[in-house]
């Protein structure tokens, strides 16, 4: 799809909306200083060309029972385009794995699996280990704590828009 051209507002109106995605179309218009109906507008247009790609309920896990959450480096037995596209298909029908990175340096992918425990992820990591995902090796880390976990992304930083 086509890309449009962001300005001040459309970037502050993604910056309120990624913090709370069920505030009003009133108190977001409030939030950047239009009225409300420009503001749906703008919303409505910024949903069109895909810089909305949904709104999401943030879970308490920890209200719900033990989990853990493991960062896996992955790489793979060969390095060609086929290999990767291979592993990435396989990857996605993995639930616990909840975000996969293909990254530069010392290891192909970054992946973060989020399980029912230790015990699960040994499990999973078996299972996928003697499936044809292409692993030559891999090496967990086991988080044990998350000071800083943030759910959205400092927009009005990373993009100076034109007024």
């Amino acid at each position: 799809m086509a890309s449009m051209k962001l300005d001040r507002i459309d970037i502050n109106i993604l910056a309120e909306l990624q913090r709370n995605g069920r505030i009003t179309n009133t108190d977001l218009a409030d939030a950047v200083a239009l009225s409300p109906s420009p503001c749906l507008t703008r919303v409505k247009r910024l949903e069109k060309f895909g810089y909305i790609t949904s709104y999401n309920a943030h879970i308490a896990l920890d209200k719900l029972g033990e989990t853990a959450t493991i960062f896996t480096e992955v790489t793979l037995d060969d390095h060609h385009r086929e290999n990767f596209a291979r592993f990435e298909q396989k990857i996605k029908s993995v639930d616990e794995v909840i975000e996969c990175h293909l990254i530069s340096g010392g290891y192909d992918y970054l992946l973060k699996f989020v399980t029912r425990g230790i015990g699960h992820y040994q499990e999973l990591i078996e299972e996928i280990l003697e499936s044809d995902f292409g692993i030559s090796k891999y090496f967990s880390y086991i988080v044990l704590k998350s000071p800083i976990v943030k759910l959205h992304y400092p927009l009005n930083t990373l993009f100076k828009a034109e007024r």
